[in-house]
């Protein structure tokens, strides 16, 4: 499961960092975001509803995604 970093990054640039590495991976894959900042859970949550992924894990600073 590849791993994305933003630790310590401001929204919105862990989304940013999402969108960029989340086209490289194939359907079905899962990515998990490490995201410290608080609007990270409803911008990703936003984002993924947007862009027809799946946010399948909340558990901050921890999120996964999987791509559709």
């Amino acid at each position: 499961m590849d791993e994305l970093d933003c630790l310590g990054m401001k929204c919105p640039r862990p989304i940013i960092e999402l969108a960029r590495r989340i086209t490289a991976l194939e359907s079905g894959a899962e990515i998990v975001i490490l995201a410290d900042d608080p609007a990270a859970e409803p911008d990703l949550a936003a984002w993924c509803r947007m862009r027809g992924h799946e946010l399948i894990s909340t558990d901050p600073p921890r999120f996964v995604v999987r791509k559709v």
